[in-house]
């Protein structure tokens, strides 16, 4: 497999997808742009975290269901997202490839990073 594979996670989708495992039962597209902006201190559009999220959706690593109306919002429902265990998959698989990296660098290569001894 490539490793430009459509189902690799590009870095907006698993700051997403990160994001909705902290908000947990409260993650809807609201609280998981003010999340991430608050967090790593950059601005999201929401209509570029709907994109990532549907498209997240689709890919099969999120699932989404809709919460109850409120009078708040119109009477609209929020949608409110989870991480599929395949979605867990793929966020370990980046986690574990992006530790290997990082161990693999030899000691002295970035110089603002602390000595492992």
């Amino acid at each position: 497999m490539s490793i430009f594979s459509r189902n690799n996670l590009g870095e907006f989708e698993e700051i997403v997808m990160l994001t909705i495992g902290v908000l947990g039962e409260n993650a809807y597209g609201l609280a998981i742009k003010e999340e991430i902006e608050s967090r790593l201190n950059r601005a999201v559009s929401m209509g570029a975290l709907h994109t990532g999220l549907y498209r997240l959706e689709q890919k099969g690593y999120l699932k989404s269901k809709l919460g109850k109306p409120t009078k708040v919002r119109g009477g609209k429902p929020k949608r409110f997202f989870v991480v599929t265990a395949g979605g867990q998959k793929m966020l370990k698989k980046a986690m574990e490839s992006r530790q290997q990296l990082w161990s693999d660098i030899p000691e002295g290569v970035f110089k603002l990073f602390p000595s492992r001894s």
